[in-house]
């Protein structure tokens, strides 16, 4: 397909951020009880009509979940997307909802003694999470408690939408820095003492360090277990589960590490990877409809890559 001149291209985009705006305002007038509504039937819609990355869905899940059968995993794909759906309304009405004076009618905070002395500490934190409940919200209200945080993510295509996104990211103190060349700033944040936000569940490639999810081995990124070895930044497994209803988050702690205690023992990247993949694997457990089961996990082998390095070998 030929791309888009620089001029239709800014209209293609600029459209798409203008509807994008229109939407919110549209999501912002409904009640929240009335967007829950809206986003059983939209995901209805989408899994069961539109039919939206079924087969990817029915797949990852097939592979997280080998005795449930068919049903179940439908039920499962429906709720995903449900989820999905109401995770964006949530997000459009967090500016209004959430402050600093009403964050404890949406969110709790049961794990928060052991994670706020990190956070208090002066040296660097280490925050991993995953696609896994509503971690753009969970993000929002770390900042909003009085600790900024910087994430590392992909910027979007559309730079209207990505500075629009960035905007409600950075509006309470979570700062986002680029996935690709932003190494010198991450090593000036951990310098710093400050607290580095990272998802720790997306595909890495060949060259990535493969571990165990959900018993298949997948490729993870090197670089979040190098942060923390790097920099013996302690470091936290967290996610920003819904419980009740909209908007209302629990923010889980499922462990955390100190490579400066004496009784540390995950000093290599596999063991470090391994250990918070797993952590990762048991929070998704707990809310398996409120993880993102579209995107590839499990895509290739590690024999693979092997099996490449064998044949360049009598060549090189």
């Amino acid at each position: 397909m030929p791309s888009l001149s620089p001029s239709l291209r800014f209209v293609v985009d600029y459209a798409a951020y203008v509807a994008v705006r229109l939407l919110v305002c549209l999501v912002q007038a409904l009640p929240l009880h009335r967007c829950e509504l809206l986003a059983r039937q939209l995901g209805w819609f989408c899994w069961e009509v539109l039919r939206f990355r079924r087969q990817v869905v029915e797949e990852n899940l097939a592979i997280a979940f080998p005795p449930a059968g068919a049903s179940q995993r439908a039920q499962l794909g429906l709720a995903m997307w449900q989820h999905l759906l109401l995770m964006l309304m949530e997000i459009a009405h967090a500016p209004r909802k959430l402050k600093r004076t009403t964050w404890r009618r949406y969110s709790r905070l049961p794990s928060s003694r052991e994670m706020l002395v990190r956070l208090v500490d002066p040296r660097p934190t280490v925050i991993i999470s995953g696609h896994l409940g509503n971690f753009e919200i969970g993000g929002y209200l770390l900042a909003l408690h009085g600790f900024p945080t910087h994430t590392v993510a992909r910027p979007l295509d559309n730079p209207f939408l990505d500075r629009y996104v960035n905007a409600f990211r950075s509006s309470t103190g979570q700062y986002m820095l680029s996935k690709q060349g932003s190494g010198g700033q991450i090593t000036e944040v951990l310098h710093a003492g400050g607290t580095l936000v990272l998802l720790g569940d997306q595909f890495a490639g060949p060259k990535g360090c493969w571990v165990e999810f959900f018993g298949r081995p997948a490729s993870t990124h090197k670089a979040v277990s190098v942060f923390t070895l790097g920099s013996a930044a302690p470091t936290a497994v967290t996610a920003a589960v819904r419980r009740e209803g909209p908007l209302t988050i629990e923010m889980q702690v499922a462990d955390i590490i100190d490579p400066q205690q004496e009784d540390f023992s995950l000093h290599t990247i596999p063991l470090l990877t391994t250990w918070y993949t797993q952590h990762l694997e048991d929070l998704i457990r707990t809310a398996p409809e409120q993880y993102w089961w579209v995107h590839r996990r499990w895509k290739g082998h590690p024999d693979q890559r092997r099996q490449r390095q064998t044949r360049k070998s009598p060549a090189a």
